[in-house]
């Protein structure tokens, strides 16, 4: 029998009304906004729920406003019946992998929470002294996105930043060589998007953000996951508290390999995954990387419901 995998967003998963239903519909999930309100002493429910966007889509809140809104999501899936022994593995792409770190038993909620709401702010800080960007390419494998850095870096800082599923591989690096890298795309035949993010995230650009944050981790409690959790840059399993924080912390500077990930749970006995949290963007992801693995999302509270009646059915 395969294995079903817990799947968790990162950033641009964000849409003003996310977790409303779920802070309507479940005490357990409008108990987790609530204690993230406390935690963090200002009203990161109301902007989840009635924005502005353009506060939303700010790093130093739509870090918090993602990773609360996946934990509030999976608190009303137990609170229908759900529980981790239904899966074998769980993952997250970029800030998902604190989400998934949570819910495997890793990190207590509120030292998530705080880890999470710092790095948001730590990545905001680096973009702020650095004029950077992201830049996709659309019809790029590694070798050719490689490419593109190699003729349009000069001096500047470029490198894929993102591998997300075939055909897609983001770049990250100072403004003025993403400008060159859509220029050199072209020129190649391939399509290239100038995304609109705060910064040059997964780069060298973040190196002050990701010293800083492996002080936070230094001091973090950690333990164990209860599931093996897959971690973005090397597309292993976290086996402790000193792999999480080494891991986490290189995560800022290097390329996140969800791509790789997946196919590494696909060879681990993969054929079914959950992606909880805000909008679809795992599953169309998974369409490209193996249309083979059976999807399903809990981004609302009535498909919560709706998967609890279909498991207690069986």
């Amino acid at each position: 029998m395969g294995q079903t995998a817990l799947l968790f967003p990162g950033q641009g998963s964000q849409a003003v009304g996310m977790g409303r239903d779920v802070a309507r519909g479940s005490p357990r999930g409008r108990a987790v906004f609530a204690r993230a309100n406390l935690a963090l002493g200002f009203d990161l429910a109301g902007l989840c729920f009635n924005g502005p966007a353009e506060r939303l889509d700010q790093t130093d809140i739509q870090q918090p406003a993602i990773f609360v809104t996946g934990v509030a999501l999976w608190e009303a899936f137990v609170e229908a019946g759900g529980s981790l022994e239904e899966f074998g593995f769980a993952a997250g792409l970029s800030l998902g992998e604190y989400t998934a770190l949570h819910v495997a038993g890793a990190v207590e909620f509120e030292t998530a929470l705080h880890l999470v709401h710092r790095r948001g702010q730590l990545m905001q800080a680096a973009a702020d002294e650095s004029a950077g960007g992201m830049v996709s390419l659309i019809g790029a494998d590694e070798a050719s996105a490689t490419l593109v850095c190699d003729r349009a870096a000069g001096n500047d800082v470029l490198v894929p930043a993102n591998y997300n599923c075939p055909g897609q591989v983001v770049l990250s690096g100072s403004a003025e060589a993403c400008r060159r890298a859509i220029d050199v795309a072209e020129e190649m035949s391939l399509r290239a998007v100038q995304l609109p993010v705060a910064g040059a995230f997964h780069s060298p650009l973040m190196e002050p953000a990701a010293r800083s944050l492996a002080e936070e981790l230094a001091r973090t409690a950690l333990r164990r996951p209860h599931i093996p959790v897959l971690a973005n840059v090397d597309e292993n399993y976290h086996d402790g508290p000193d792999s999480i924080r080494d891991r986490l912390a290189k995560q800022l500077t290097h390329p996140v390999r969800w791509e790789g990930c997946v196919r590494r749970l696909i060879a681990d006995g993969l054929d079914r995954a959950v992606e909880v949290g805000p909008g679809r963007v795992l599953t169309g992801l998974m369409r490209k990387i193996d249309r083979r693995i059976e999807m399903s999302t809990l981004g609302a509270i009535d498909a919560i419901r709706s998967r609890a009646v279909e498991v207690a059915g069986r």
